[in-house]
């Protein structure tokens, strides 16, 4: 080596500024290889989800579900009146006011009479209570 202070103190610099440099290069190579394991985890990830989506767009259609079973109607017809006059008024109705629409004296045992009918039905999944011993046809 060259027994110049200068040069000495410049070749020091430079050795200090090429390890410096040894160690930012090492450090990037192994971000890069971080990002390129990454890279290839989601390319994977990728590539199966195209597969899936393939997968079920190749597969039949199975035919529709059969609509359950309502049960049916009580052969009372009391029901049948009761249903008739809920359409008829087109609004949610109370025991109460049905007894009016039927024509019926309102006292309290046909008002119950009508509320258990009501209920009865609701449980059937005929009618829908909206609120309590409020009783409507369901939206179809």
């Amino acid at each position: 080596m060259s027994e110049n202070p200068q040069v000495k103190s410049i070749l020091e610099h430079i050795e200090t500024r090429e390890r410096e440099l040894a160690d930012q290069a090492e450090q990037l190579r192994t971000s890069v290889e971080e990002l390129t394991r990454q890279l290839g985890e989601l390319d994977a990830e990728s590539e199966n989800l195209r597969i899936t989506r393939k997968t079920l767009l190749a597969l039949p259609m199975p035919p529709p579900a059969a609509k359950p079973e309502r049960p049916g109607i009580p052969d009372h017809p009391a029901y049948q009146q009761i249903l008739t006059a809920l359409t008829d008024a087109g609004r949610p109705m109370r025991a109460r006011d049905l007894c009016q629409a039927l024509d019926l004296p309102i006292l309290p045992k046909n008002t119950e009479g009508i509320r258990s009918k009501l209920k009865r039905l609701a449980s059937r999944g005929i009618l829908v209570e909206t609120e309590p011993g409020l009783f409507a046809r369901p939206e179809a």
